[in-house]
């Protein structure tokens, strides 16, 4: 595994849309534990691959407390959102700040797995905060383009 460079606002990959994957090989299979690697390293819940210079729709997430419930989604498409939730949302690729985000708060999304095998998966709260997030970074668009007023800065914990 390897740790990944994470690309930040501003870095014109991050506006660009995801390319399907085909098929997964050895090289896809490294770039999910690299993704995950650089994800946990930062601390962060979810990241997608154009955040680490990669335009293919491939998403990876993991909201637990204890870092060991990974998510990959392949293709991830959003099959239903209901509710409502506001709250405050970062981002990898937007270090240091903060913004209050509308989100719905269940959230279902179909995808495939590492073996390509079609998955659904369903969110609510923050995971399903997490799955808009991440599909979202996949079509180009950053959480700072829905933000409710204005970013603010968060300091890092020490």
């Amino acid at each position: 595994m390897a740790l990944r460079n994470i690309r930040v606002i501003g870095d014109e990959i991050l506006y660009k849309r995801s390319k399907e994957v085909k098929e997964v090989t050895e090289k896809t299979r490294q770039l999910v534990e690299d993704m995950f690697e650089t994800m946990y390293e930062a601390e962060g819940v979810g990241l997608a691959a154009p955040q680490v210079g990669i335009l293919k729709r491939i998403v990876v997430i993991d909201v637990s407390e204890e870092q060991n419930s990974p998510i990959v989604l392949i293709n991830p498409v959003i099959t239903h959102m209901e509710g409502e939730q506001r709250g405050s949302e970062g981002c990898l690729s937007v270090p240091g700040k903060a913004g209050i985000v509308i989100r719905p708060n269940l959230v279902r999304a179909r995808a495939l797995d590492l073996d390509m095998n079609e998955i659904e998966i369903e969110g609510e709260e923050f995971l399903a905060r997490a799955i808009i997030h991440e599909v979202e970074h996949l079509d180009g668009k950053l959480y700072v383009d829905k933000v409710d007023g204005e970013l603010v800065d968060v300091e890092a914990e020490q």
